[in-house]
């Protein structure tokens, strides 16, 4: 079975795994990071995520993948689930939205990605390239990361949420957090079971606000 990142798992997740509500968005929880790094050039050319899943979500992915029995998940015991990962989250263009002025620009597949287990929680690693190298200049880039469906709640780090890999000393970085959602909308969201992902026009007008953003400006 196609394991779909958002859809099917979430939805066996919250019916199977012990202590985990059946109701209520968001039903997975990441903790994220995220670097925006440039080339040799000076070019804008990946965004590399970190995110770190929660201990419900963990407990479902990783049944039966200790293949050889000895109580730990090696990298390359979870690498098939990690491949699975980054090829479903293609379907909700990876969480990962920037933008030039109005114009979005254009991902292509993922490399360097991988799946750590520590803690009781998976962590995923991947880089997300540009399909073309960006010069950068005076124009600002938005990076925003969220799920405008809100199926999946992203919290950036605290310390790090953003961060810029070697970049020209003419740019600079600024962090937007989300909105906080009122309480109207928050209980409005928690009545929604974990089988339906789509949202009424009224609760969207909303979620598709709750996104991380760091906003870039090279000089």
């Amino acid at each position: 079975m196609r394991f779909d990142f958002a859809r099917v798992i979430v939805a066996l997740l919250a019916l199977l795994v012990p202590g985990t509500q059946a109701l209520a968005h968001p039903h997975v929880f990441v903790e994220a990071r995220a670097e925006i790094v440039f080339d040799e050039a000076g070019r804008l050319s990946a965004v590399r995520h970190v995110w770190r899943f929660d201990e419900a979500f963990t407990a479902f992915a990783v049944q039966g993948l200790d293949a050889d029995g000895d109580g730990t998940l090696s990298r390359e015991e979870l690498q098939p689930l990690a491949q699975i990962n980054v090829e479903s989250l293609a379907e909700y263009d990876f969480f990962t939205f920037l933008y030039k002025g109005e114009d979005e620009v254009a991902f292509g597949d993922p490399v360097e990605y991988w799946l750590d287990f520590y803690g009781g929680r998976l962590t995923l690693f991947y880089t997300l390239p540009l399909k073309q190298e960006m010069i950068t200049d005076a124009s600002s880039l938005t990076l925003d990361v969220f799920d405008p469906t809100y199926f999946v709640a992203f919290e950036m780090t605290p310390d790090t949420p953003f961060s810029m890999v070697d970049a020209p000393a003419t740019c600079t970085l600024t962090f937007t957090p989300p909105p906080k959602l009122d309480e109207g909308t928050a209980m409005a969201l928690s009545q929604i079971p974990a089988t339906e992902r789509e949202l009424s026009p009224d609760l969207m007008q909303v979620t598709e606000t709750l996104s991380n953003s760091a906003s870039v400006g090279c000089k």
